[in-house]
């Protein structure tokens, strides 16, 4: 899991935030390394057992209140208490001014103590979504994204297969791209795959013999989208007569990304075969199997009870012939 530093965290301007530095200023290099907040009430009474250091510690008004209306001795001996456990930052919402006692022990420990203007609950959605984008794992692959009636269909197969020309072909009958080329694919809580694409290739697809060409002012907004839920992949390969391809549809094949595994079809290329059409009814046959309607199995079971009355029928007529 990837890690963010308290200064870029500081310098993030985009996600609206709002921070500002107050104290603690040397310990800016601390790390998050998780996509999660804390807000430490019982940590301030001198209660640390179930506070956990790497998050960051967002200090709202019932937090600063309390601190105020505490003795000076204990709030003195439960903040260093607090701060000696190594605490990655804190953050007090709400523009609200930190108590000396607190500025003073983050000085102490090196803490980052930060502030911003939002309110807690604003401030928390923002961060929580914001580290999730930050902190969760990602990679980049070669292929092409592309969004089919719903359905986050990843083409993948080597470089000239032909995956650009069907997301082309896929975007005329008004499907739309995500990316082409490069695809970056994050994982989101709790366990689901998103793809988009680069900022410097947003939109645009190469086509061999025609060159880069945007989509967007091409075909227009309802041609593209941002970003989409992975929901499967199709591997586009070489025909190989040596190779038998399966014709039933009923063996389940899986890609592994970043851990986690989606369903893969691999569709051989082949001169006149229309490979939009199949990819377009991959992605229709992909929906049905969402909602519980395999055809494959329905096919085999059908084929399983013809072949079993058949047997019966098969066995009463050889009884009836042994008893003429």
């Amino acid at each position: 899991m990837a890690g963010l530093s308290i200064q870029e965290l500081l310098s993030e301007k985009e996600a609206g935030l709002d921070l500002e530095l107050l104290a603690g200023e040397h310990g800016l290099d601390h790390r998050i390394h998780v996509p999660r907040i804390q807000k430490p009430g019982l940590a301030l009474a001198g209660y640390t057992t179930n506070l956990h250091p790497d998050r960051i510690q967002v200090l709202g008004s019932t937090e600063l209140s309390y601190l105020n209306q505490l003795p000076v001795e204990t709030s003195a001996d439960n903040l260093k208490q607090l701060c000696g456990l190594g605490v990655s930052c804190f953050i007090i919402t709400k523009g609200q001014s930190p108590p000396d006692l607190l500025i003073h022990e983050v000085e102490r420990c090196g803490i980052p103590l930060l502030r911003t203007h939002q309110q807690s609950s604003t401030f928390i959605s923002l961060i929580t979504k914001f580290l999730e984008e930050r902190l969760l794992p990602s990679t980049t692959i070669h292929g092409v994204l592309v969004e089919i009636l719903g359905v986050g269909v990843l083409l993948l197969g080597k470089s000239g297969i032909g995956k650009s020309e069907c997301a082309l072909d896929l975007i005329l009958r008004g499907h739309r791209l995500v990316a082409d080329d490069v695809v970056k694919v994050r994982m989101k809580l709790p366990a689901v795959l998103f793809g988009e694409g680069l900022d410097l290739s947003h939109y645009h697809m190469e086509i061999r013999g025609l060159g880069i060409i945007n989509i967007k002012h091409l075909f227009g907004v309802a041609a593209i989208r941002e970003r989409k839920k992975i929901d499967m992949a199709i591997e586009l390969v070489e025909w190989d007569d040596h190779v038998e391809y399966d014709r039933l549809g009923l063996s389940e094949q899986t890609y592994s990304l970043l851990g986690l595994s989606i369903p893969l079809l691999r569709i051989p290329v082949r001169h006149g075969r229309n490979m939009t059409s199949i990819v377009e009814v991959a992605a229709r046959n992909h929906v049905l199997k969402e909602m519980g309607y395999h055809s494959a199995l329905e096919f085999q079971d059908r084929l399983e009870k013809r072949m079993a009355e058949m047997t019966r029928l098969h066995a009463h007529a050889i009884i009836g012939d042994n008893l003429e």
